[in-house]
Protein backbone atom coordinates (compact mmCIF):
# COMPACT_ATOMS: atom_id res chain seq x y z
CA UNK A 1 0.00 0.00 0.00
CA UNK A 2 1.76 3.12 -1.25
CA UNK A 3 2.29 6.05 1.10
CA UNK A 4 1.59 9.66 0.20
CA UNK A 5 2.93 12.70 2.04
CA UNK A 6 0.71 15.58 3.10
CA UNK A 7 2.35 17.76 0.49
CA UNK A 8 1.78 15.06 -2.11
CA UNK A 9 -1.91 14.99 -1.14
CA UNK A 10 -2.01 18.77 -1.45
CA UNK A 11 -0.55 18.77 -4.96
CA UNK A 12 -2.88 15.99 -6.09
CA UNK A 13 -5.86 17.93 -4.73
CA UNK A 14 -4.76 21.18 -6.40
CA UNK A 15 -4.24 19.47 -9.75
CA UNK A 16 -7.67 17.85 -9.71
CA UNK A 17 -9.29 21.07 -8.50
CA UNK A 18 -7.75 22.94 -11.48
CA UNK A 19 -5.79 25.11 -9.04
CA UNK A 20 -2.24 23.96 -9.71
CA UNK A 21 -2.40 25.67 -13.09
CA UNK A 22 -5.36 27.31 -14.78
CA UNK A 23 -7.15 24.94 -17.14
CA UNK A 24 -8.07 25.73 -20.72
CA UNK A 25 -11.62 24.38 -20.65
CA UNK A 26 -15.15 25.78 -20.95
CA UNK A 27 -16.92 26.76 -17.75
CA UNK A 28 -19.58 24.09 -18.30
CA UNK A 29 -16.94 21.34 -18.42
CA UNK A 30 -15.25 22.69 -15.30
CA UNK A 31 -18.52 22.72 -13.34
CA UNK A 32 -19.13 19.09 -14.32
CA UNK A 33 -15.56 18.06 -13.56
CA UNK A 34 -15.86 19.55 -10.06
CA UNK A 35 -19.20 17.75 -9.56
CA UNK A 36 -20.75 21.16 -8.96
CA UNK A 37 -19.61 24.22 -7.04
CA UNK A 38 -20.86 25.59 -3.76
CA UNK A 39 -23.36 28.34 -4.60
CA UNK A 40 -24.96 29.18 -1.29
CA UNK A 41 -23.37 32.56 -1.95
CA UNK A 42 -24.75 32.89 -5.49
CA UNK A 43 -21.76 34.58 -7.14
CA UNK A 44 -19.11 32.37 -5.54
CA UNK A 45 -18.76 30.10 -8.60
CA UNK A 46 -17.68 33.09 -10.70
CA UNK A 47 -14.65 33.74 -8.49
CA UNK A 48 -14.05 29.99 -8.19
CA UNK A 49 -13.94 29.59 -11.96
CA UNK A 50 -11.84 32.73 -12.47
CA UNK A 51 -9.19 31.16 -10.22
CA UNK A 52 -9.36 27.83 -12.05
CA UNK A 53 -9.78 28.62 -15.75
CA UNK A 54 -7.62 30.47 -18.25
CA UNK A 55 -9.45 33.42 -19.76
CA UNK A 56 -12.70 32.89 -17.85
CA UNK A 57 -15.28 35.65 -18.29
CA UNK A 58 -18.32 36.11 -16.08
CA UNK A 59 -20.60 36.44 -19.11
CA UNK A 60 -19.93 32.80 -19.99
CA UNK A 61 -21.39 31.48 -16.73
CA UNK A 62 -24.25 33.99 -16.77
CA UNK A 63 -25.22 32.75 -20.23
CA UNK A 64 -25.13 29.11 -19.11
CA UNK A 65 -27.36 30.03 -16.15
CA UNK A 66 -29.83 32.07 -18.19
CA UNK A 67 -30.09 29.32 -20.81
CA UNK A 68 -30.70 26.64 -18.14
CA UNK A 69 -27.55 24.69 -18.97
CA UNK A 70 -26.39 25.05 -15.35
CA UNK A 71 -28.68 25.39 -12.34
CA UNK A 72 -28.48 26.14 -8.62
CA UNK A 73 -30.01 23.35 -6.58
CA UNK A 74 -29.82 21.69 -3.15
CA UNK A 75 -27.69 18.56 -3.54
CA UNK A 76 -24.62 17.56 -1.53
CA UNK A 77 -24.98 18.16 2.22
CA UNK A 78 -28.37 19.72 1.40
CA UNK A 79 -26.57 22.92 0.38
CA UNK A 80 -27.01 24.91 -2.80
CA UNK A 81 -24.62 23.85 -5.56
CA UNK A 82 -24.19 25.06 -9.11
CA UNK A 83 -24.32 21.99 -11.33
CA UNK A 84 -24.96 21.19 -14.95
CA UNK A 85 -28.59 20.58 -15.85
CA UNK A 86 -27.86 16.95 -16.64
CA UNK A 87 -26.10 16.46 -13.30
CA UNK A 88 -29.08 17.98 -11.54
CA UNK A 89 -31.32 15.38 -13.17
CA UNK A 90 -29.04 12.40 -12.71
CA UNK A 91 -27.86 13.18 -9.16
CA UNK A 92 -30.88 14.64 -7.37
CA UNK A 93 -32.43 11.35 -6.23
CA UNK A 94 -29.11 10.30 -4.70
CA UNK A 95 -29.51 13.00 -2.08
CA UNK A 96 -33.19 12.51 -1.28
CA UNK A 97 -32.24 10.75 1.95
CA UNK A 98 -29.97 13.65 2.95
CA UNK A 99 -32.75 16.18 2.31
CA UNK A 100 -35.37 14.05 4.07
CA UNK A 101 -33.10 13.56 7.09
CA UNK A 102 -32.67 17.29 7.56
CA UNK A 103 -36.38 17.90 7.06
CA UNK A 104 -37.18 15.30 9.69
CA UNK A 105 -34.86 16.91 12.23
CA UNK A 106 -35.95 20.50 11.63
CA UNK A 107 -39.47 20.76 10.20
CA UNK A 108 -41.44 17.50 10.42
CA UNK A 109 -42.83 18.26 13.88
CA UNK A 110 -44.56 21.40 12.58
CA UNK A 111 -46.59 19.62 9.90
CA UNK A 112 -47.87 16.57 11.76
CA UNK A 113 -51.15 15.24 10.36
CA UNK A 114 -50.66 16.70 6.88
CA UNK A 115 -50.82 14.34 3.91
CA UNK A 116 -47.41 14.88 2.31
CA UNK A 117 -48.47 13.65 -1.12
CA UNK A 118 -51.30 16.16 -1.12
CA UNK A 119 -48.98 18.96 0.03
CA UNK A 120 -46.36 18.24 -2.62
CA UNK A 121 -48.98 17.96 -5.37
CA UNK A 122 -50.44 21.33 -4.36
CA UNK A 123 -46.97 22.87 -4.25
CA UNK A 124 -46.18 21.53 -7.73
CA UNK A 125 -49.27 23.29 -9.10
CA UNK A 126 -48.29 26.55 -7.42
CA UNK A 127 -44.67 26.42 -8.61
CA UNK A 128 -45.67 25.46 -12.15
CA UNK A 129 -47.66 28.71 -12.37
CA UNK A 130 -44.44 30.68 -11.80
CA UNK A 131 -41.35 30.53 -9.58
CA UNK A 132 -41.99 31.54 -5.96
CA UNK A 133 -39.85 32.50 -3.01
CA UNK A 134 -40.26 30.37 0.10
CA UNK A 135 -42.25 33.18 1.70
CA UNK A 136 -44.62 33.35 -1.27
CA UNK A 137 -44.98 29.60 -1.44
CA UNK A 138 -45.67 29.40 2.29
CA UNK A 139 -48.38 32.08 2.08
CA UNK A 140 -50.19 30.30 -0.76
CA UNK A 141 -50.00 26.88 0.89
CA UNK A 142 -50.98 28.39 4.23
CA UNK A 143 -54.34 29.36 2.76
CA UNK A 144 -55.03 25.68 2.15
CA UNK A 145 -53.60 24.52 5.49
CA UNK A 146 -54.52 27.29 7.93
CA UNK A 147 -53.01 27.02 11.35
CA UNK A 148 -49.82 25.40 10.02
CA UNK A 149 -46.61 27.43 10.05
CA UNK A 150 -46.26 28.70 6.43
CA UNK A 151 -42.47 28.55 6.55
CA UNK A 152 -42.60 24.89 7.64
CA UNK A 153 -44.88 24.16 4.67
CA UNK A 154 -42.46 25.87 2.27
CA UNK A 155 -39.37 24.21 3.73
CA UNK A 156 -41.09 20.84 3.55
CA UNK A 157 -41.60 21.35 -0.17
CA UNK A 158 -38.02 22.47 -0.81
CA UNK A 159 -36.67 19.47 1.11
CA UNK A 160 -38.97 16.74 -0.20
CA UNK A 161 -39.63 17.82 -3.80
CA UNK A 162 -36.96 18.39 -6.46
CA UNK A 163 -36.83 22.17 -6.78
CA UNK A 164 -34.15 24.62 -7.87
CA UNK A 165 -33.45 28.35 -7.64
CA UNK A 166 -34.03 30.30 -10.84
CA UNK A 167 -32.42 33.40 -12.37
CA UNK A 168 -31.93 36.31 -12.07
CA UNK A 169 -30.40 35.04 -8.81
CA UNK A 170 -26.96 33.78 -9.72
CA UNK A 171 -26.47 36.07 -12.71
CA UNK A 172 -23.40 38.30 -12.70
CA UNK A 173 -24.36 41.94 -12.33
CA UNK A 174 -28.04 41.16 -11.82
CA UNK A 175 -29.24 39.15 -8.84
CA UNK A 176 -32.63 38.66 -7.26
CA UNK A 177 -34.48 36.79 -4.52
CA UNK A 178 -34.20 33.05 -4.04
CA UNK A 179 -37.21 31.96 -6.11
CA UNK A 180 -37.94 28.27 -6.66
CA UNK A 181 -39.33 26.22 -9.53
CA UNK A 182 -39.71 22.46 -9.81
CA UNK A 183 -36.71 20.80 -11.41
CA UNK A 184 -38.84 18.93 -13.92
CA UNK A 185 -40.79 21.97 -15.12
CA UNK A 186 -37.68 24.20 -15.36
CA UNK A 187 -35.62 21.64 -17.25
CA UNK A 188 -38.45 19.91 -19.09
CA UNK A 189 -37.27 16.43 -18.11
CA UNK A 190 -37.83 14.11 -15.14
CA UNK A 191 -35.15 13.44 -12.56
CA UNK A 192 -33.38 10.09 -12.85
CA UNK A 193 -35.04 7.49 -10.62
CA UNK A 194 -31.98 5.19 -10.71
CA UNK A 195 -28.96 7.37 -9.92
CA UNK A 196 -25.52 5.76 -9.83
CA UNK A 197 -23.77 6.17 -6.46
CA UNK A 198 -20.71 4.27 -7.72
CA UNK A 199 -20.18 6.85 -10.42
CA UNK A 200 -20.58 9.66 -7.89
CA UNK A 201 -17.73 8.27 -5.77
CA UNK A 202 -15.48 7.95 -8.83
CA UNK A 203 -16.24 11.52 -9.88
CA UNK A 204 -15.50 12.78 -6.38
CA UNK A 205 -12.08 11.15 -6.50
CA UNK A 206 -11.38 12.65 -9.93
CA UNK A 207 -12.04 16.12 -8.50
CA UNK A 208 -10.95 15.79 -4.85
CA UNK A 209 -8.93 12.62 -4.37
CA UNK A 210 -7.07 10.78 -3.02
CA UNK A 211 -9.49 10.61 -0.11
CA UNK A 212 -10.83 8.48 2.70
CA UNK A 213 -14.33 7.04 2.84
CA UNK A 214 -15.06 9.61 5.56
CA UNK A 215 -13.99 12.39 3.21
CA UNK A 216 -16.47 11.25 0.55
CA UNK A 217 -19.23 11.07 3.15
CA UNK A 218 -18.48 14.54 4.55
CA UNK A 219 -18.54 16.07 1.06
CA UNK A 220 -21.72 14.34 -0.03
CA UNK A 221 -23.72 13.97 3.18
CA UNK A 222 -24.33 10.34 2.23
CA UNK A 223 -23.65 7.46 4.63
CA UNK A 224 -22.69 3.78 4.30
CA UNK A 225 -20.29 4.41 1.44
CA UNK A 226 -17.76 1.85 2.68
CA UNK A 227 -19.71 -0.89 0.93
CA UNK A 228 -19.64 1.15 -2.29
CA UNK A 229 -15.88 1.64 -2.04
CA UNK A 230 -15.31 -2.04 -1.32
CA UNK A 231 -17.39 -2.96 -4.34
CA UNK A 232 -15.36 -0.67 -6.61
CA UNK A 233 -12.05 -2.27 -5.64
CA UNK A 234 -10.11 0.99 -5.86
CA UNK A 235 -6.35 1.33 -5.30
CA UNK A 236 -5.41 1.96 -1.68
CA UNK A 237 -2.90 4.49 -0.35
CA UNK A 238 -1.91 5.70 3.12
CA UNK A 239 -1.27 9.25 4.24
CA UNK A 240 1.43 10.33 6.72
CA UNK A 241 -0.78 9.43 9.69
CA UNK A 242 -1.43 5.94 8.34
CA UNK A 243 -5.02 6.65 7.32
CA UNK A 244 -6.30 4.55 4.42
CA UNK A 245 -7.11 6.49 1.26
CA UNK A 246 -8.79 5.44 -1.96
CA UNK A 247 -8.03 6.74 -5.41
CA UNK A 248 -8.46 6.23 -9.12
CA UNK A 249 -5.69 4.17 -10.71
CA UNK A 250 -4.65 6.75 -13.32
CA UNK A 251 -5.50 10.01 -11.54
CA UNK A 252 -2.80 12.70 -11.46
CA UNK A 253 -0.46 12.77 -8.46
CA UNK A 254 2.06 15.51 -9.26
CA UNK A 255 5.53 15.78 -7.79
CA UNK A 256 5.13 17.14 -4.24
CA UNK A 257 7.84 19.72 -5.01
CA UNK A 258 5.87 21.22 -7.88
CA UNK A 259 5.31 24.95 -7.18
CA UNK A 260 1.78 26.21 -6.59
CA UNK A 261 0.89 29.81 -7.38
CA UNK A 262 -1.36 31.83 -5.05
CA UNK A 263 -5.07 31.35 -5.62
CA UNK A 264 -8.07 33.29 -4.30
CA UNK A 265 -11.09 31.16 -3.40
CA UNK A 266 -14.61 32.46 -2.82
CA UNK A 267 -16.50 31.93 0.40
CA UNK A 268 -17.86 28.40 0.84
CA UNK A 269 -15.51 26.92 -1.79
CA UNK A 270 -15.71 23.14 -1.60
CA UNK A 271 -11.92 22.84 -1.53
CA UNK A 272 -11.97 23.76 2.17
CA UNK A 273 -15.19 21.89 3.02
CA UNK A 274 -14.96 18.58 1.15
CA UNK A 275 -12.82 16.57 3.58
CA UNK A 276 -13.20 15.07 7.02
CA UNK A 277 -9.45 15.58 7.43
CA UNK A 278 -8.61 19.04 6.06
CA UNK A 279 -4.93 18.96 6.96
CA UNK A 280 -3.91 18.72 3.31
CA UNK A 281 -4.96 22.38 2.94
CA UNK A 282 -5.39 23.67 6.52
CA UNK A 283 -2.36 23.10 8.73
CA UNK A 284 -3.55 24.31 12.11
CA UNK A 285 -7.16 23.13 12.20
CA UNK A 286 -8.37 26.68 11.72
CA UNK A 287 -12.15 26.92 11.31
CA UNK A 288 -13.29 27.81 7.81
CA UNK A 289 -15.15 31.15 7.79
CA UNK A 290 -18.67 31.14 6.38
CA UNK A 291 -19.52 34.84 6.13
CA UNK A 292 -22.77 36.13 4.67
CA UNK A 293 -22.52 37.73 1.28
CA UNK A 294 -22.98 37.35 -2.44
CA UNK A 295 -19.82 35.35 -3.04
CA UNK A 296 -17.73 37.79 -5.07
CA UNK A 297 -16.47 40.14 -2.35
CA UNK A 298 -14.82 37.91 0.25
CA UNK A 299 -13.07 34.60 0.57
CA UNK A 300 -9.88 32.74 1.40
CA UNK A 301 -6.32 32.81 0.06
CA UNK A 302 -4.08 29.86 -0.82
CA UNK A 303 -0.31 30.36 -0.79
CA UNK A 304 1.83 27.40 -1.81
CA UNK A 305 -1.38 25.38 -1.84
CA UNK A 306 -2.27 26.03 1.81
CA UNK A 307 -4.85 28.34 3.38
CA UNK A 308 -2.84 31.39 4.48
CA UNK A 309 -5.33 34.23 4.78
CA UNK A 310 -8.64 35.87 3.92
CA UNK A 311 -9.61 38.60 1.49
CA UNK A 312 -12.32 41.21 1.02
CA UNK A 313 -13.13 43.66 -1.77
CA UNK A 314 -14.59 47.06 -0.92
CA UNK A 315 -15.08 49.35 -3.88
CA UNK A 316 -11.98 48.80 -5.98
CA UNK A 317 -9.71 47.80 -3.09
CA UNK A 318 -8.79 44.20 -2.34
CA UNK A 319 -7.71 43.87 1.29
CA UNK A 320 -5.82 40.71 2.23
CA UNK A 321 -5.24 39.56 5.80
CA UNK A 322 -2.61 36.86 6.09
CA UNK A 323 -2.18 34.66 9.15
CA UNK A 324 1.60 35.23 9.18
CA UNK A 325 4.08 37.38 7.25
CA UNK A 326 4.67 36.21 3.69
CA UNK A 327 8.13 35.73 2.18
CA UNK A 328 8.97 38.43 -0.36
CA UNK A 329 8.46 36.17 -3.39
CA UNK A 330 5.06 34.96 -2.14
CA UNK A 331 4.02 38.51 -1.33
CA UNK A 332 4.84 39.67 -4.85
CA UNK A 333 2.94 36.73 -6.35
CA UNK A 334 -0.11 37.40 -4.14
CA UNK A 335 -0.12 41.07 -5.18
CA UNK A 336 0.01 40.15 -8.86
CA UNK A 337 -2.81 37.60 -8.54
CA UNK A 338 -4.79 40.01 -6.39
CA UNK A 339 -4.72 42.75 -9.01
CA UNK A 340 -6.23 40.30 -11.47
CA UNK A 341 -8.96 39.34 -9.01
CA UNK A 342 -10.02 42.89 -8.13
CA UNK A 343 -10.19 43.86 -11.80
CA UNK A 344 -12.39 40.81 -12.44
CA UNK A 345 -14.65 41.15 -9.41
CA UNK A 346 -15.01 44.96 -9.39
CA UNK A 347 -14.75 45.99 -13.06
CA UNK A 348 -16.95 49.06 -12.49
CA UNK A 349 -14.54 50.62 -9.95
CA UNK A 350 -12.73 53.75 -11.12
CA UNK A 351 -9.42 52.40 -9.80
CA UNK A 352 -8.08 49.18 -8.34
CA UNK A 353 -5.65 48.50 -5.54
CA UNK A 354 -4.43 45.56 -3.44
CA UNK A 355 -3.43 45.90 0.21
CA UNK A 356 -1.82 43.10 2.22
CA UNK A 357 -2.31 43.50 5.96
CA UNK A 358 -0.84 41.53 8.81
CA UNK A 359 2.42 40.85 7.03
Amino acid sequence: MRGLSRRGLNRAMLARQLLLSRAAMPAYDAVEHLVGMQSQAPLAPYVGLWSRLAGFEAAELSRLTAEREVVRVHLMRNTIHLVSARDCLRLHRLFSSVHAREHSSRFARYIKGIDLDELLAAAREVLDERPRTRAELGRVLGERWPGIDPSALAYTVSHLMPVLQVPPRGLWGAGGPAAFASVESWLGRPVDDAPDVDRLVLRYLAAFGPASVSDVQIWSGLTRLREVVDRLGLPLLRDESGQELIDLPDAPRPDPDMPASPRFLPEYDNLLLAYADRSRVIEDGRKVPLPPGGGAATGTLLVDGMWRGTWKITGGVLSIDTFAPLPAADRAAVLAEGHGLVRFAAPEAESHDVVIRGS
